[in-house]
């Protein structure tokens, strides 16, 4: 059941006032708070150069990973991971160092002789170029296969020499590996978290019998987690554990080399009484990470783009930093009035200590 985190002076005006406060963009004192934090957003997919987007990063005094993944059911400007890698160094090299490069391999290739071999001269070469980390997406377990049609797992040997290349150049692995529990459950009109499958049914696993259980692809990254110890993985969206995170908090304790961004899924957070929340993220403060998932593909309406994104990590801010109400997804959450100290983890220390190359 959802917990609606608990509200202050929910019959006054004052309510009316603070809620919508909490959905407006930054404030001048509130963005000045939020730009002392050098914040580092390290979930992006950023595909398409515009200096508004650059001028909101210098606004914002903020810094972004811009991560390339291959999604060949996607849109034209994810099929192709040489065009994918050229869009996303673009915007590096016009950033003003604001944008960092996250690179990744293509896993339709699996089946090609010789495939770990050109993926990592692929990787070395945009590691040369300047990308600080390797992106590696839900198609490795939920749709590509082997020549014999089996679905590959995370932990399939082939991908044992890409791993270790990574982990010898010092560089993170980011895993967005299975995707929400929804996909996996019968269709249900009431479950909200089946909407993204409705519109996208190439991911609803529930329909394609004998694709692996979500668990199954998790057992297969935290084999990879044991099996090497000196790669860093960061786990894309609460690393797919975002309605348990009782299982979440086992595997951080468990693998010391494993972190996680919350990108697209910090409305999970919210669902939590603010107790409980708060608890949470100071627990694990040094290992849970800022990032929005925000996406800019070529031909969107740029103005309209930057500001979207300005207001989202506004109103990320004010759920974190202060004790406002906003409305989520039809939910009044309170504000979790983190201190500095965690906050300063959240959107800057962590991302440094978990992408090195930051620095």
């Amino acid at each position: 059941m959802l917990v609606t985190a608990p509200i202050r002076d929910r019959s006054s005006a004052v309510y009316a006032q603070q809620r919508a406060t909490a959905n407006a963009g930054f404030t001048d004192a509130e963005l000045q708070q939020f730009a002392a934090l050098n914040p580092i957003d390290t979930h992006t997919h950023i595909y398409n150069y515009g200096p508004l987007y650059v001028a909101m990063l210098e606004k914002l005094h903020l810094h972004t990973i811009d991560i390339v993944d291959v999604d060949d059911r996607g849109l034209p400007a994810r099929r192709n991971l040489a065009k994918e890698n050229e869009i996303v160094f673009d915007l590096v090299h016009k950033s003003s160092g604001h944008v960092f490069a996250c690179t990744s391999f293509d896993p339709y290739r699996f089946n090609d002789p010789d495939f770990a071999k050109n993926a990592i001269r692929t990787l070395n070469a945009s590691f040369a170029e300047g990308a600080i980390a390797v992106k590696e997406w839900k198609n490795v377990g939920m749709e590509v296969k082997n020549a014999k049609g089996a679905y590959i797992l995370p932990d399939d040997p082939a991908f044992e020499p890409i791993y270790r290349d990574i982990a010898a150049h010092h560089r993170t692995l980011i895993t967005h590996i299975a995707d929400l529990n929804a996909a996996w459950m019968p269709p249900d009109p009431k479950d909200a978290d089946q909407s993204y499958y409705r519109e996208h049914p190439e991911w609803f696993m529930y329909n394609f019998p004998g694709a692996p259980s979500k668990q199954q692809i998790l057992d297969a990254r935290n084999h990879i987690l044991a099996a090497n110890p000196n790669l860093k993985m960061v786990g894309a969206h609460f690393g797919s554990m975002e309605t348990d995170f009782n299982q979440l908090a086992a595997t951080l304790d468990k693998y010391p080399n494993f972190a996680v961004d919350v990108a697209s899924r910090l409305d999970f957070l919210e669902r939590l009484p603010t107790e409980e929340a708060i608890a949470l993220v100071t627990e694990y403060q040094d290992r849970l990470i800022y990032g929005t998932d925000n996406t800019i593909y070529p031909g969107g309406n740029m103005e309209r783009s930057v500001e979207d994104e300005e207001a989202g990590y506004a109103r990320d801010w004010r759920y974190l930093a202060t004790d406002k109400v906003s409305s989520s997804r039809g939910r009044e959450v309170q504000g979790l009035a983190l201190p500095e100290s965690i906050l300063r983890k959240f959107y800057h220390d962590n991302a440094v200590r978990w992408f090195p190359e930051l620095k």
